[in-house]
């Protein structure tokens, strides 16, 4: 505890950032209590009401609290991205590790299988993959992992090159050790700084493609909460009720600055 209050006092980026996720992961936690109304009820004659008293920060189009569903979107904002996130951190420090471990000609045909990948961009990648799977929570978690592999593979490799080359690796080598407690046991616990920030990184990227997905139709699916279906349902009434729109949409950018200025935060403090 008390290292983190010096890493949270040496770093106010850190400070702000876990602020902030914390407001929004408590929301996730406790948004049955925290929610005035039930986000699923039909209200249609208190359809498009502007923010009042009554509701805070609105009525949608089906006379639906936004507040209630913007509180209810983050959970399923904060279960897709960390999930998403964990895998492709798992996919991706294995296929980086193996690359920098191996070199060669094993090192140049992972890295071209990767550069290969990440030639799409990862929203259209995304939606390529979902329109064949099917839009389904499970499969946007999926989807959204696998893309992120590539991206996380070629931190990781360049982050454990140098450590392939150092003497406490030669040592275990010498020791007669096998191929994968060399890099589990050696390598990972030396790259663990850049790793740490590289999944932060990951997981605010992974909200905003979560929410693209679900503007889309790809993602979560009506009538369940999400921050990406929100804009799209609302974008039919925007001139009429821009607050259907606009306060989705200020969530999805609060989470993703908050995870920002985390990073950046743990950046300071564990590679400074």
């Amino acid at each position: 505890m008390r290292a983190l209050r010096e890493a949270w006092a040496s770093s106010p980026a850190l400070l702000a950032g876990s602020a902030l996720v914390g407001l929004w992961i408590l929301c996730a936690l406790a948004w049955p209590v925290l929610a005035p109304y039930d986000p699923l009820t039909l209200d249609v004659a208190a359809a498009l009401q502007p923010p009042s008293a009554a509701h805070w920060l609105g009525t949608d189009g089906f006379g639906r609290d936004v507040l209630s569903r913007v509180l209810a979107g983050s959970r399923s904002a904060l279960l897709i991205a960390p999930a998403a996130t964990l895998l492709g951190l798992v996919l991706g420090t294995a296929v980086g590790l193996v690359a920098a471990y191996l070199r060669g000609w094993a090192d140049d045909v992972i890295m071209r299988v990767v550069d290969a990948v990440m030639a799409f961009p990862i929203v259209i990648l995304s939606l390529l993959v979902l329109t064949f799977l099917g839009p389904s929570t499970g499969n946007v978690i999926l989807v959204v992992g696998l893309v992120f592999t590539p991206l996380i593979a070629r931190t990781v490799r360049a982050a454990a090159l140098p450590e392939r080359e150092k003497e406490y690796v030669a040592a275990a080598q010498l020791r007669g050790e096998p191929a994968l407690y060399v890099m589990a046991v050696e390598i990972l616990p030396n790259i663990r700084a850049p790793l740490i920030v590289e999944g932060t990184i990951r997981v605010g990227y992974a909200v905003f493609t979560a929410a693209t997905l679900g503007f889309l139709g790809l993602g979560v699916q009506p009538p369940t909460p999400d921050w990406g279906l929100m804009v799209n349902e609302g974008r039919a009434a925007l001139t009429l009720a821009p607050w259907a729109v606009l306060f989705p949409s200020l969530a999805i950018g609060a989470v993703v600055v908050g995870i920002s200025l985390l990073a950046d935060g743990l950046k300071e403090v564990l590679a400074p």
